[in-house]
């Protein structure tokens, strides 16, 4: 029973790689992508796996043919996605195989430093940036907190 997810399967990925996990195996059941030898992918074969499949998408994707993708591209977005949806950062640092959480930070760093890249550009070209300054009844309201 091969699972194939082509241009028409209605199935989701995740579905998919269910079927594919429950299918009957030989293999070594560590490894959920084997090398037709049974091997682990190498990192290279993993780029020229995604190099393929991001090649044929660009096809019907216009929107992709200005974009870099990439191993780590994929992986960042996945715990950028993770992060977005409230997953705990000590989750996303075991899933993404960080030994420590600082480590996961970074993606926060980054996304934080997009936003604020982001916001720069929204600013009128006529608008003139001007510190906030409290009066003193929002003062007076916030010294008694």
């Amino acid at each position: 029973m091969g699972v194939r997810l082509g241009p028409q399967s209605p199935q989701l990925p995740g579905a998919v790689l269910k079927t594919w996990l429950a299918e009957p195996t030989t293999r070594n059941t560590e490894i959920v992508f084997p090398t037709a030898c049974g091997a682990r992918l190498s990192p290279d074969s993993v780029k020229d796996l995604v190099d393929k499949h991001v090649a044929l998408a660009r096809q019907t994707c216009p929107s992709l043919r200005t974009k870099r993708v990439t191993p780590h591209v994929l992986r960042h977005t996945m715990a950028m996605q993770m992060l977005q949806a409230g997953v705990d950062r000590a989750i996303i640092a075991l899933w993404l195989g960080h030994e420590s959480v600082e480590t996961t930070q970074i993606y926060l760093d980054a996304n934080l430093t997009l936003k604020e890249e982001i916001l720069a550009r929204t600013i009128s070209p006529e608008g003139k940036l001007v510190r906030f300054k409290p009066d003193d009844e929002l003062m007076t309201f916030l010294n008694h907190l």
